[in-house]
């Protein structure tokens, strides 16, 4: 399987996807954080191998990795998007048919609630390492126009903590 976008979502995505027991990768920018979660299938856009995958989850917010999902998964595979791109993105309709791909949108995590704290209580997926900081409202500004706080982990998620 193949996961575009290592932001919080994808790298939550690829970590359960890996505790189900696929073969994971991971397609980004910046891929540190990805090797340092122990996924040794991480790949920039010139560097990934060129073989169809499975399944293809889109959680990037890039305009242009919704078609480019559609491309990579092989015939009958399944396409998921979970980002959304901050302008309209457009996939051609004749690749999802004529692939018999099953293309999925999800917008609400509700669903899998249940079953993702019966992982995370068991110890099968720990979100931990994604939380680079957490910072109380008054740096919530500073964080929100893209300042990183001083003492932040690798970790794309900022946790706010209204008590501190």
């Amino acid at each position: 399987m193949l996961v575009l976008g290592p932001g919080t979502i994808g790298l939550l995505t690829a970590m359960f996807v890996r505790a189900a027991g696929a073969e994971v990768h991971v397609l980004g920018l910046a891929l540190d954080v990805v090797r340092g979660l122990g996924f040794a299938n991480a790949w920039t856009a010139d560097t990934l191998p060129d073989v169809p995958f499975d399944a293809v989850v889109d959680a990037s917010n890039a305009a242009t990795l919704p078609a480019r999902a559609l491309d990579l998964v092989e015939p009958s595979g399944r396409v998921v998007y979970i980002g959304l791109a901050g302008s309209p993105s457009t996939i051609d309709t004749r690749i999802l048919a004529l692939k018999d791909v099953t293309a999925v949108g999800i917008l609400s995590a509700s669903p899998g609630l249940a079953a993702t704290i019966r992982a995370y209580a068991a110890g099968d997926v720990d979100p931990r390492p994604l939380v680079a900081a957490t910072v109380g409202l008054d740096q919530v500004g500073a964080v929100l126009a893209g300042e990183r706080p001083a003492d932040a982990g690798p970790g794309p998620k900022v946790h706010v903590d209204p008590r501190l």
